[in-house]
Order: C-alpha cells, then structure tokens, then sequence
C-alpha cells in the first residue's frame, strides 16, 4: 500500500513540473510561419469534406501525415472530434504547392513536407450538419537550421455555414462562457495603434534581456542543489562505496579511473535526459504559461506536494520510486556491464536516491524557472545539479586518497533530511502564497507568510540544539563545530527574517526582505498596512484610467506590465523603484499603470468576446489577465514579465521597452530617455 501511495505521489509530482516548466518556460511571441483556413464541401446524404488549408512562408516546411518514428519530425494530424455522431473516415488526404520527398537535411532520415502550401481533406459525416463541429490539428515546422516545438490549433466549424475559429484552447460549443460572445479581429483595447516598435520617438541601441547571466543563475543553483542532495542519506554513503567498487574490481588504475569518470559522466547525462521531453512542449498562445504558472488549483497541488515531502523528510515515512523500476536497471547493470553496465548502474543511483534528491531538485526548479528561458532553463537546471552529483565520483577517482577524509555517515546524515524538511515546509507556503495572491482570498498575507518563515527558522535552531525530535533522530550528545556554525547561521537567518516586520515610513507599508524578494508577497499585501501600488508611488490598473490621467497631467505613462507570480516584479518593486532617484522619477515625471497579466478576476460579461490574434488564431477575452496578457503580446510582442513601457499621453512609444533592470543606473537612463522623449514631441509640436 505505501509503495502505491508514494508512486502516485512521485506521478504527481511529475506531472506538476511539467506544467511548471512548461507554465515559466515560454518567453516571446514567436511568430509562427504557418497560417490556416477552413472550408467545408456538403456532398450530400450527411456527408462531408473538411478542407484544412496551410499558407507556409518562405523557407519553411510543414511535415506530412508520415509517422516518422520517435527520430524524425512530429507528423501532422487532423483529429475530429466523435461527438454527437461525427465520424471521420481514414486519415485526411493531402496535397500541396510543393511537395519535397527525401532525406531532411534536419533530421538526417526520409521525410515527406509541403512548402508554400498544403491542403488537408478530411472526409466525415455528421447527422446534422447544422451542429458545429470541433476538432484540432497538430503541427510541426522547420527551415534549413532549425524546427519550432509541436503546436496544437483547435477549431470548432459550422459545417453548414462554413464560419469557423480556430484557437489554443478547445472549443466546447455547450460551454455557456462562450455562449453569446462576439467575435472581434480588431479590438483598440487590445492593440495600441499608436506604438511603432521599430520607430520609438528615442532609440536605445543597448535595450537587452540578458539571458545568459539568467542560466547562469539557473546553473548555479542546481549545483548548489545538488551539492546539498550529497549531504542526504541516499547519496553521500554511496560515495566511497562505489569509487571503491570501480577501483578496485578494474584490473589496473587507469581502468578504475576510467570506469568512475565514465559514471560521473553518466550521471551528468542522464539528468540532462530528465529534461529532454520539455523542448517538445510547446503551445501557440505566448501567455498560457504565465496562466498555468499562476493557476491556484496547481500551486495548491504544489503545497500539498512539498508539505508531503517535508513529512518524508521529518522520518514519518519514506517516498520512493516504484521497486521494479529500481530493479530492472539494477538487473540491465549486472546483465550487460561494460559501458551499458556503467549507464545502468548511474540510472539506478538516479533512481535509488530519488527520495532525497526528487524534492531538492523539484523545489529548485519550481522556485527558480521563468517566462522568458524556455525549457533550456530546466536543461541548465538539471545539468547544475547532475553535475554536482556526478562531480565526487569523478574528483574521488583521480585523487583516491581524500577518501579517508570523508566524514563517516551517521546520525548527522538524518539531521540534513530533516533540516530540508523544515525548509520544504517554507517553501510549500511559497506556492499557496501565489495561489491566494491570484484569487484574493487574503488567506497569506505578508505577515503570515514572514511569521511561517521565521517560524521554520526557529525550528531548525531548536532541531540542532536538540529541542526537537523526530522518529530517526539520535539523541544530541554535543554540538561539534559543524553544528554550532549551522546553529549560527540559522539564527541569524531568522534574526534577517524578523527583520521583515519593520514599518517603511516611505512606502507606508512593511519594509522588504532582500533574500525574499519574489519569494513572499509584497509587503503591500498586508492584514496592517496594505496598499495597492508599490515603493509608496500611486498607480492605476487600467489603461483607459492611465490614459485619461496623463492627457490631464500632460505626463507620459509609465506601463508596468506585471504578474502576481512575476519574482523579478517583485525585485523590481521592492529594490529599484524605491531609490530616492528612481522613485522620485517615476512620481514627479510618470502616471504609473501597474496591469497583472495573470490576474483571475472576471471582466464584466458585456466586455468579454473572442479574439483573434495577429497570427489568425483566436481567444477568448474573459478575464483582466487575457486582457493585458493580449494587449502585452500584441502591441510590444513579448510575454515576459515584467515589460516596462514609455508611452505620451495619446499612445506614441517614447523609447524602447525594456523587462527586468536591476542595475539602477540602467533603469535611471531608461525613465530618462522617456523623459527625452516627451521634449522631442513637444518641440515637434512647436514648429
């Protein structure tokens, strides 16, 4: 029974960071080479053609119905949806402008791909051809160097009208949100005419994310990650176990050498192959990462997740990995040895030491992942984290004698499981945090959320001195020098934390914690001193509001496009916009408006319709958050949070957007070139 339970809660957990890396791994609005249309043909007695057509730009290919194996591109398909007596016959006949048969200089194998065209034709029949019908298609693209992920486009089609939608999410026509709602290809609310991206009235040539320093980061903290997941007891005591094995059963040094550096290496590989199945994710809706990233029902998921794990980590019981899995490549390692044997043996460690590792590596990456790195962000991570797992095997190899060392293993291994549980316990808060965020429950505000943190602050002080006790623990028989320095740094830790629950006079609300900074709710969402804009600076949530301010003050809009789970958002807020020169730029030269794109709140039904993108596709505009979010991908065509836009009054773009900036001299200039901006225009008037 335990073992199902904890193989359901390993599939959970799975399927939770899947959706993570996939909900904060999307940056960008890349344009999308294919653009479809539908067309039906009536050819009587319920009979049917759906006519699926593709315009495919230049230079690029859009792959047949060919099933090329898991080594070749991703297919098309055409999927009709069985409802109410829909029937499709065999798979869809295709045809197109050009059709190229023959290795793909991509994938290296035989493939069939259209480029300029390409029809699909999809014989059905339906009892009532007045009934809209609904279905998707998928999809994959490629030019001479390089492919997009796999997209799904849904459709729902009125087969005796012809009219139809297509979309990223699928249609259900007895839904009755979207009952009633129109149908708009040219929403103002959504696209600012006035914004010329390429012509700002001030140019900056330097704008720039730096993305590399980003994964770096990541980097960095899988190492850490996994430098902390050695300390656990499924890790460390099968260090010296399994340099020994290969030292000593190869018949000379080089050999014993080899073999463990050959197993570090596989180490590192296979949790770069962890992250792998991510680079096919892909959807064609920019934001629906940032929708499923701040979804309240998975982050609560992710609070119960971490609170089970930390129950895990206290010794109440153990999670792992179903036993055959552990068994059969415990078996393939024996079976095959050589270099099959070595990858088998690095797979069963990945595998055996998952009840430490899984959640370490699971909270790292939950934590860290944002919109704007893709799944190359959960690669970097996993490889920091491999390579720190694998970095002992191969340092203990070359040098053999550091074995001796090595600290023995003991009761002090259990005390890191059990110190990381106290931390899973913070970080589970961090979830359900975001989750009341999102909805405003005003369930976790700043003060309670500060208050769990240094509380699991003081448990683990009272844990080392031995106040505390758990099922695995020994009892404290003296404080060696390694404990009396965590005692040390753990209370100072928490002395840093209360910290938090000092009153900034400027801001009017509590003063922020650096190291929490993205982490906890802003300061501003508080049970004593709530406020609704951040650095004590007054804002507007709307653009119309923002808008009519600005003509009335003649200053130019500062917009602030942000998230409730937008971390550097929050670094933004709490670090850059409260410098006395930022923060006096912004109030005496900028009308602020603050727009969450991944807010839940519901428009008012007689503001909802359905849009349709600049790529064809179409959404519904249901909540505040689609809005912004569109408006955000439409008219500055990117996705990531935060976005920082310069606008005049009447919508002119004063300089170029620029995202997170937390060098205050790079901000500084950014406001000031706005500030230019608005001279320019106003010279130009005056002639």
């Amino acid at each position: 029974m335990m073992r199902t339970t904890t193989s359901l809660l390993f599939s959970a957990l799975f399927l939770l960071l899947s959706l993570s890396a996939r909900a904060q791994g999307h940056g960008g609005a890349n344009p999308d080479p294919v653009k479809w249309t539908m067309a039906s043909k009536d050819l009587g007695n319920g009979r049917w053609e759906l006519v699926i057509q593709a315009s495919i730009e230049h230079g690029w290919s859009l792959y047949s119905q060919m099933d090329y194996g898991d080594m070749g591109p991703w297919p098309t398909s055409v999927v009709v949806d069985s409802v109410g007596g829909v029937q499709a016959k065999e798979k869809a006949a295709e045809t197109g402008a050009k059709v190229i048969e023959g290795i793909d200089p991509v994938f290296g194998i035989e493939v069939k791909k259209f480029k300029e065209s390409a029809t699909f034709t999809q014989a059905i029949t339906v009892p009532d051809g007045e009934k809209p019908m609904t279905g998707y298609f998928e999809y994959m693209t490629c030019n001479d160097e390089m492919c997009l992920p796999p997209a799904t486009v849904y459709f729902i089609i009125g087969l005796a009208s012809g009219t139809y939608e297509l979309g990223d999410v699928s249609f259900d026509p007895n839904d009755p949100k979207f009952a009633g709602l129109s149908t708009r290809t040219d929403a103002a609310e959504l696209k600012m005419q006035g914004v010329d991206l390429e012509n700002p009235v001030v140019r900056d040539g330097g704008a720039r994310q730096d993305k590399e320093s980003s994964l770096l980061w990541i980097f960095m903290l899988g190492f850490i990650g996994g430098l902390v997941a050695l300390l656990t007891p499924c890790v460390f005591p099968m260090i010296p176990l399994t340099v020994s094995f290969f030292t000593k059963s190869s018949q000379d040094r080089a050999t014993g050498l080899k073999n463990a550096l050959t197993y570090g290496g596989f180490i590192f590989l296979i949790y770069l192959l962890f992250s792998l199945p991510f680079h096919l994710l892909g959807s064609v809706n920019p934001e629906i990462f940032n929708e499923i990233s701040t979804n309240p029902w998975l982050n609560i998921g992710f609070f119960v997740i971490f609170i089970v794990f930390a129950i895990s980590f206290f010794g109440y019981f153990e999670i792992t990995l179903p036993s055959s899995w552990v068994n059969k490549m415990d078996s393939n390692a024996s079976k095959f040895g050589g270099l099959i044997g070595t990858f088998f043996m690095a797979l069963t460690l990945a595998l055996v030491s998952f009840s430490c590792t899984g959640p370490i590596l699971g909270s790292l990456l939950a934590g860290a992942l944002t919109a704007d790195g893709g799944a190359w962000q959960l690669t970097v991570g996993m490889g920091g984290f491999g390579f720190a797992l694998a970095l002992p095997f191969g340092l203990f190899a070359l040098f053999p004698g550091w074995l001796n060392s090595l600290p023995r293993s003991g009761s002090w291994l259990n005390s890191v499981k059990v110190v990381l549980g106290f931390v899973e316990i913070a970080l589970a808060f961090k979830f359900l945090s975001m989750a009341d965020l999102v909805m405003k429950w005003g369930l976790i505000p700043y003060e309670l959320f500060l208050a769990i943190w240094v509380i699991c602050g003081i448990g683990i002080v009272l844990y080392l001195f031995g106040k505390i006790r758990f099922p695995h623990d020994s009892p404290v028989k003296g404080y060696a020098p390694m404990r009396i320095f965590f005692i040390a740094a753990f209370s100072l830790f928490t002395v840093y934390m209360a910290m938090g629950f000092r009153y900034d006079d400027k801001a009017h609300t509590w003063a922020p914690v650096g190291l929490l900074s993205g982490i906890s709710p802003s300061p501003g969402y508080s049970w004593i001193f709530p406020t609704e804009c951040p650095a004590g600076l007054a804002c507007y949530h709307d653009i119309e509001s923002g808008m009519a301010e600005a003509k009335r003050s003649g200053k130019p809009m500062l917009i602030d496009f942000t998230g409730y789970g937008c971390a550097n958002c929050r670094k933004m807020e709490d670090y850059v916009w409260p410098v006395p020169e930022i923060n006096r730029l912004i109030n005496d030269q900028y009308v602020l408006v603050s727009l969450y794109v991944d807010s839940k709140a519901e428009l008012p039904k007689d503001e909802q319709f359905i849009y349709e993108t600049s790529n064809g596709t179409k959404k519904p505009i249901l909540t505040v958050g689609n809005k912004w979010a569109t408006l955000q991908t439409e008219t500055f065509k990117s996705a990531t949070q935060p976005l920082y836009a310069l606008l005049s009054p009447d919508g002119k773009l004063l300089t170029d957007p620029v995202g997170y900036t937390p060098a205050v001299e790079d901000y500084k200039a950014f406001l000031e070139r706005g500030v230019q901006g608005m001279q320019v225009l106003k010279q130009q008037a005056g002639r």
